[in-house]
């Protein structure tokens, strides 16, 4: 085989873009050797291949901890294996989807609980009364005290404003249901993805230890010559003195 084709999909692909499976994390490899068992640490493979093992190891992961996978962990296994973001603007995304209704309801319910609201239908209410009072009495009046047709008007008000104020809260608790998802998903990911880069250090560091006393271990052996080199001149002197 080439030494530029993956061992997976057996296509060809620059060199660079190839992994050996000896600096793979060996639960990686072990997951691609079940599959592939005459693989060896020399067989190289390419990054699309090695992201679909990964993604493959964290599905199984999720399982042992978790259980049986939602979707949400689905759509977490996905982004890591075609490395795309998980963060989306929740708010632009569901005003976009709102209808005419949803946006009027959430304005009133805005409204509704503002200080603009309060001291509005407070001078409101002042000045109905002060007309009613003291401007047009008596007979003239429309509503005289005790002001029947603005208790009408307030409870019309009450019983409109109550079901647009309760149908905003349900939006907004389905944006912050989203939102939950959301940040749920991406610290998902950012767990697993700590959990990959401890791997990856812990693996490093075994192979730069390995590594480091292999060197070490030619040192003591160029030592070791050296010293019977120097020892050997020595040695035949003494047995043939002149």
């Amino acid at each position: 085989m080439s030494a530029n084709v993956c061992c997976i999909s057996k296509r060809e692909f620059p060199s660079e873009e190839l992994i050996p499976l000896s600096l793979i994390r060996p639960k990686v490899a072990n997951l691609i050797r079940e599959g592939h068992p005459e693989l060896n640490d020399e067989s190289t493979i390419c990054q699309t291949e090695l992201n679909r093992y990964r993604a493959e190891y964290v599905r199984r992961v999720l399982e042992a901890d978790i259980g049986e996978i939602s979707t949400l962990e689905s759509e977490v296994v996905r982004s890591m294996k075609e490395h795309e973001i998980l963060a989306d603007n929740i708010d632009k995304q569901f005003d976009t989807t709102s209808t005419f209704g949803e946006r009027l309801s959430d304005k009133i319910a805005t409204f509704g609980g503002s200080w603009t609201f309060i001291l509005s239908f407070g001078g409101f209410l002042v000045l109905w009364v002060a007309v009613n009072v003291l401007i047009l009495r008596g007979d003239k009046s429309p509503d005289p005290y005790p002001f029947i047709f603005l208790n009408l008007i307030l409870s019309c008000i009450a019983a409109l404003q109550a079901p647009v104020i309760m149908m905003s809260q349900n939006r907004q608790e389905v944006k912050d249901r989203l939102r939950g998802e959301n940040d749920y998903k991406i610290n998902l990911k950012a767990e697993l993805e700590i959990r990959h880069l401890h791997e990856k250090l812990d693996f490093l560091l075994k192979q730069q230890s390995q590594r480091l006393f292999e060197i070490q271990q030619i040192q003591l052996e160029q030592m070791e010559e050296l010293v019977s080199k120097r020892t050997a001149p020595s040695s035949t002197a003494e047995t043939n003195p002149k």
